[in-house]
């Protein structure tokens, strides 16, 4: 099956209906500080799509591009101009003088009719800079979607390590109670007692790092998508685990048609050829045709009122400028070499981006089927060492370093599991999966003559993707509103969870 083909129905089943939401005003609830809010995945990226300021600043970046090629287009259209004045006369330089007013008035019509290629080729590049802003517009998207994905599954991933930690407490308190027991009876030493303490203080310090690396987390994916900081986030998802079937192959040469890098470094090459062609301009003439009525009056004694009109063409060329034209072509030509090199630099790192992305999938998807192996037999190897410690065959060091080895093999299989989720979501963004516009969909409209509104209905993903994208007023700063210390924690409400 064709990539662009399997890709396309994988995005219609999982991306298209929640990638776009943002982009039309998608409304959410007020959330004050402090509330809880349950969350899945798909609403943190619709959340972040809604309130990242990125998104905003691309958006508006796009307007004023769309308007600096309004701008562009309308320097060949006629331009009217009016100027008047007036002017009261006297002294005894006028005094023999009949009149002690004057006045002008001046109007006139102007447009270019040649400008030596110039006027085209600022509305070209005008043209390319309103084409990379759409593509920029896409590209901050998917980076949106990529960094919304795993600040998610990282909160994920420290809840998971608050419930190894939280385990691992519970274990040790659990061996330190039977420890206490045996001593009190006279079967151990007190060594193990202390020992078994140290362990347990030790169990419970990581148990408060992983918490507050928890706080933390959710802290940077509420900013990110425009909650509240302190807001206590109750994840709705598990890590999971889902085989990636396209090849490595397949997913660089789907990157190479649609990474919005790309193409944004091919504008930027076409950008620099108009700005070579319009730096040429300066070789050539350039004609004005305008149109002027005067009108000039001296008023008191009596009316002495003139009025003409002029209409007519004018023209210019600069035979020679002293080699200013020659060197601007020069510096043009090594910025197109430049803007060369650009987009030849950013092909290498989409497939370099795509490749090192592929191979942290592979490796993490392999080290997920060897750590759930490893949980396994470090379960089983704890339960022997309890057996044989209480048998009185083994040592109180043995249970505590098989306990420690049970709690690295449950936080390497979640480790394992986040390292795959995000690279997948690496991936994603390496391959410049669409959000909004197929980027492959829209060059090729754009290539066909296509404007930038009729590009982007074309490769629309969505009808509201189609929609012409608005800069709106700037969004109030989210601010903590509950700087109570008391207040509660969102890893307190974890803990609460695992204690039920």
């Amino acid at each position: 099956m064709n990539i662009l083909n399997r890709i396309n129905k994988k995005l219609k089943r999982n991306l298209t209906a929640i990638m776009m939401t943002g982009l039309i005003g998608l409304s959410f609830s007020h959330v004050n500080a402090a509330d809880i809010v349950d969350l899945n995945l798909e609403e943190s990226v619709q959340r972040a799509f809604a309130n990242n300021r990125t998104i905003k600043q691309a958006s508006a970046n796009r307007e004023s591009a769309f308007w600096g090629l309004s701008v562009a287009r309308r320097q060949s259209n006629p331009k009217l101009t009016w100027e008047g004045n007036g002017q009261r006369v006297g002294g005894k330089y006028y005094s023999s003088s009949n009149y002690n007013r004057s006045f002008s008035n001046t109007a006139s019509i102007s447009m270019p009719v040649y400008s030596g290629g110039q006027l085209e080729e600022q509305r070209a590049t005008a043209r390319y800079e309103l084409n990379s802003a759409d593509l920029e517009l896409e590209q901050t998207l998917q980076t949106v979607r990529a960094t919304a994905t795993q600040l998610y599954f990282y909160v994920l991933q420290c809840r998971n390590q608050i419930e190894v930690e939280e385990e691992a407490v519970n274990v040790l308190q659990e061996h330190l109670d039977n420890v206490n027991a045996q001593f009190r009876v006279g079967t151990v030493a007190k060594s193990d007692v202390l020992a078994s303490q140290v362990q347990l203080a030790e169990a419970q310090q990581d148990l408060v790092n992983a918490q507050n690396n928890f706080d933390n987390a959710v802290a940077d994916l509420c900013n990110y998508i425009g909650l509240p900081a302190d807001t206590i986030l109750r994840p709705r998802d598990q890590l999971t685990y889902t085989k990636y079937n396209l090849s490595l192959e397949d997913c660089t040469k789907y990157a190479l048609q649609n990474s919005p890098s790309c193409a944004i470094a091919d504008y930027a090459v076409k950008e620099a050829e108009s700005a070579k062609r319009s730096a040429k301009s300066g070789y050539r003439p350039t004609v004005n045709a305008s149109v002027t009525k005067n009108i000039t009056g001296k008023t008191e004694l009596h009316n002495d009122i003139t009025d003409s009109w002029t209409a007519g063409l004018s023209a210019s060329w600069n035979i020679f400028d002293g080699g200013i034209t020659s060197s601007q072509v020069h510096q043009a030509d090594a910025a197109l070499i430049r803007a060369q090199e650009t987009a030849a630099a950013a092909r290498e790192e989409v497939q370099v981006n795509v490749q090192k992305a592929f191979l942290d999938l592979y490796a993490a998807e392999k080290n997920i089927a060897t750590t759930k192996i490893a949980v396994d037999r470090a379960e089983e190897d704890y339960k022997i060492a309890q057996v044989r410690y209480a048998a009185g065959v083994d040592t109180n060091l043995a249970v505590m370093d098989a306990q420690e080895k049970l709690t690295d093999a449950r936080s390497n299989y979640y480790t394992a599991l986040y390292r795959y989720n995000t690279a997948k979501a690496d991936l994603d963004q390496s391959m410049g999966i669409p959000v909004g516009i197929d980027v492959n969909r829209y060059v090729t409209a754009e290539q066909n003559g296509k404007n930038a509104a009729e590009a982007r209905e074309e490769a629309a993903i969505t009808d509201e993707a189609a929609e012409t994208p608005i800069a709106n007023e700037v969004a109030p700063v989210v601010t903590i509103s509950n700087l109570d210390v008391a207040s509660p924690l969102p890893s307190e409400a974890v803990e609460t969870e695992l204690t039920r």
